[in-house]
């Protein structure tokens, strides 16, 4: 038995995820865990399809075993999100390598790139750049360009790259075994709109979806009810209303001033296009300024990215999933481990209002779909199991 873990959101799940599920098992795995981004995703969005849809899609596709990323993580920028979903991997203490695309293809440049990244965020160039008015992505290029060579100024630069480096840096930073291995990303580029690639983008696909249009030649085609981030813009904008400045300070990632600039934003935006378009600067990436949008309608403050997992929820399972958790189970897994949140809830106290926390997210979300849904979805939808 060798298990595999693949971080992500199948927002949804395409051609090219079936390909690196491929690839992973021609690497020697035999099981495949993956751990998925719930209801809301690290483009400050909202899932086009629901987290049970898109687990049964990935369990159909390749994967073995779905965990969910919870809402703290998967509205994180990069760092964030790859730091909660790599301690849920290593807390199963059952899992060999840690798989991910990248547009280099090579675990060696991407550690080199890491090992660059944790110098240039601490230097004096890096601080300056910051300060005076750069994006974080644009503050690391330009300081790493001017410590390190071409080959690692490109390696950084790259989209692509930037979630790889990442969970390498994560790894290291935990003292991990798992190995790293990386699968050499294919076709159209991140949220481009290339169509003659050989994987499209899913950024494209959700397009696609949204408007009604086919998509069966990219991505699994799925039958059921869309969820879009515009059902939700007036509630977004009377919550964000309501907020004070001291209320958006206390939000994940609105620091560097940003809190001050949504705050104003809020007070004058009538859409949320135009949110995104007053509160934008050089300073602050548009992807950025919708996370921190969604953290603040959602309530995701700072300090629970300080505060330790009460549980793993699973979302659905194969026989080879239930081979996985039974090795979770033998290695110590410190956490528990269901199918059900409400029996995640009864553990602990912290796990209750972890939960809790996660419903409430569940709830708006079930908002965003053409027919809104009731509450307590997170309480009434089945696992998915698969034989």
């Amino acid at each position: 038995m060798k298990t595999a873990a693949v971080i992500c959101e199948y927002n949804p799940f395409h051609y090219g995820h079936k390909y690196q599920l491929g690839q992973t098992r021609k690497l020697g795995a035999t099981h495949i865990v993956a751990v998925m981004s719930g209801s809301f995703t690290q483009r400050g969005d909202a899932a086009v399809f629901d987290k049970y849809t898109r687990a049964r899609t990935a369990l159909e596709n390749g994967a073995d075993l779905v965990l969910e990323l919870p809402v703290k993580y998967s509205l994180c920028a990069a760092e964030g999100f790859a730091r909660g979903a790599v301690g849920i991997i290593s807390k199963l203490g059952c899992v060999d390598m840690l798989s991910f695309g990248s547009e280099c293809g090579s675990i060696a440049a991407l550690k080199e790139a890491a090992g660059a990244v944790e110098y240039a965020v601490r230097t004096r160039e890096f601080q300056l750049l910051v300060e005076g008015g750069k994006s974080y992505p644009a503050a690391l290029a330009e300081a790493v360009n001017k410590y390190y060579t071409e080959d690692v100024y490109r390696t950084i630069s790259s989209p692509n790259n930037t979630l790889a480096v990442e969970y390498i840096k994560a790894l290291d930073d935990i003292g991990s075994s798992i190995e790293p291995v990386t699968i050499l990303r294919e076709g159209a580029g991140h949220d481009s709109d290339e169509e003659e690639a050989q994987f499209i983008s899913a950024s494209l696909i959700r397009k696609k979806i949204l408007a009604g249009e086919k998509y069966a030649d990219f991505a699994p085609e799925i039958n059921c009810p869309t969820a879009d981030i515009r059902r939700l813009e007036t509630a977004i904008l009377a919550k964000l209303r309501c907020m004070r400045q001291e209320d958006f300070e206390q939000v994940y990632d609105a620091a560097q001033g940003l809190a001050e600039r949504l705050y104003k934003a809020s007070r004058r935006a009538c859409t949320l296009e135009e949110l995104y378009f007053l509160a934008k600067t050089k300073r602050y990436t548009l992807a950025r300024i919708r996370r921190a949008v969604l953290c603040a309608f959602l309530g995701v403050e700072k300090k629970m990215l300080h505060e330790q997992d009460a549980y793993i929820h699973i979302l659905g399972m194969n026989t080879r999933g239930k081979e996985i958790l039974a090795a979770a189970k033998k290695s110590g897994c410190p956490l528990p481990l269901d199918t059900s949140l409400k029996a995640l809830m009864s553990t602990s106290r912290e796990a209750h209002r972890q939960g809790a926390f996660e419903a409430r997210c569940g709830d708006v979300y079930s908002l965003a779909f053409e027919k809104p849904r009731p509450c307590g979805a997170d309480f009434t939808a089945k696992p998915v199991i698969l034989d």
